[in-house]
């Protein structure tokens, strides 16, 4: 432990290796799975943070921003959360708004959205429109499209809705799972709609501020450029996106919708997972347990799909509420809750730089999650 202390101390992450060390949770094995995925270019750095409802049991930063070795990455690092954002933002949006009683995930969206309702192309097609619920955008089961090139011609926000509205439906609501950016950003219109104020607003009011995530917000001033690894770098202009939203659809939607577009801190996104696994034991100020407990109830969904409301059900059946619920992003971007053990995990990595075809962060994140598993199963230390 003397090696991986020092090795801390650089970081200025003593104090958390003690406190990780006298949890007995050792995260010595966990860091040498993220700095071997670094020596092999799966992503250049990472932050990393493990802990239960009640206390974070290790913090730590490794690697740099990009491969020039400038930049060390530090726990102050702001990553691009890509579809992260889905549960961080705008469903946690949501169980407010069920909270609340301003929507029930029962709503047909069409409540909200009658614009979408008015440009079905087909009476057939409005008629399924019409079924399609809040739920069923939540769950990735609306029948729309998973993604398109709309940024080829959308340069707004408002741009980017009529698209997503003039496309037909693949299928009927609730048929299957789709997973689709274009559902969630029809998700995160509702919730604006439902809530009286812009996506952003709400995120930054009900969430983001009542829980003290200071480094969790869509488009960043040019001021905390430094703190934010870059993402890929385009092959039209030779230069890496950094400091701006990397999904082309959320840019070009100018960085507010609900698919994409939030940056934050690996500790930023603890304060999030802690919240929600004490609301599950009735401590949340924020979060009713009722609602928590719903969204993370498995829905069953065509044949053999099982979904959260917003979240993924890593392990856990239809009708009961899930033991591991979970979310990543095309970035490289991490969160799992484990609900049985009230644990959770939160892995930020910027595995898109410098090209998104780098598929080498799934077998490094599943060494990890088993390593996190291995140590939680040991005895602690006498």
């Amino acid at each position: 432990m003397q090696r991986l202390i020092a090795q801390f101390i650089a970081g200025g992450l003593i104090a958390v290796a003690g406190a990780a060390s006298a949890a007995g949770f050792n995260p010595e094995p966990c860091a040498q799975i993220l700095e071997r995925g670094i020596a092999d270019r799966a992503f250049p750095g990472c932050t990393v943070v493990v802990g239960t409802g009640d206390r974070i049991l290790w913090s730590a930063a490794f690697g740099h921003h990009d491969y020039s070795g400038q930049t060390r990455v530090t726990p102050a690092a702001i990553y691009d959360l890509a579809s992260v954002t889905k549960i961080a933002g705008t469903t946690a949006v949501f169980m407010r708004l069920v909270a609340l009683g301003k929507v029930k995930l029962s709503d047909p969206g069409g409540q909200y959205l009658p614009e979408f309702i008015a440009a079905a192309p087909t009476p057939e097609e409005r008629r399924q429109r019409e079924q399609m619920t809040v739920e069923h955008l939540l769950t990735h089961s609306a029948g729309l499209v998973a993604w398109k090139a709309y940024y080829k011609s959308a340069s707004s926000y408002e741009a980017m809705l009529r698209a997503i509205y003039a496309t037909p439906l693949e299928t009927a609501p609730g048929e299957r799972v789709r997973y689709s950016d274009c559902g969630m950003i029809l998700a995160g219109e509702i919730a604006a709609r439902a809530g009286g104020k812009p996506l952003a607003d709400l995120e930054r009011e009900w969430i983001f501020q009542p829980l003290r995530m200071r480094d969790t917000l869509r488009n960043p001033p040019a001021s905390l450029a430094a703190r934010i690894p870059p993402t890929e770098i385009e092959a039209a202009t030779g230069r890496a996106v950094h400091g701006v939203v990397h999904d082309e659809n959320a840019r070009a939607a100018e960085g507010i919708t609900g698919h994409a577009g939030l940056f934050a801190t690996a500790e930023d996104l603890a304060r999030l997972a802690q919240e929600l696994l004490r609301a599950l034991d009735g401590r949340s100020e924020h979060f009713p347990r009722a609602v928590v407990t719903d969204f993370f109830t498995g829905r069953a969904i065509g044949k053999n799909s099982v979904r959260g409301i917003g979240w993924g059900i890593a392990q856990g059946e239809p009708g009961q509420r899930a033991r591991v619920v979970s979310h990543n992003g095309f970035t490289g971007t991490y969160l799992q809750l484990d609900l049985e053990h009230q644990r959770f995990v939160v892995l930020l990595t910027n595995r898109v730089h410098p090209t998104r075809d780098n598929d080498k962060l799934g077998r490094v994140r599943r060494e990890f999650l088993e390593a996190v598993q291995r140590q939680f199963a040991q005895p602690p230390a006498p």
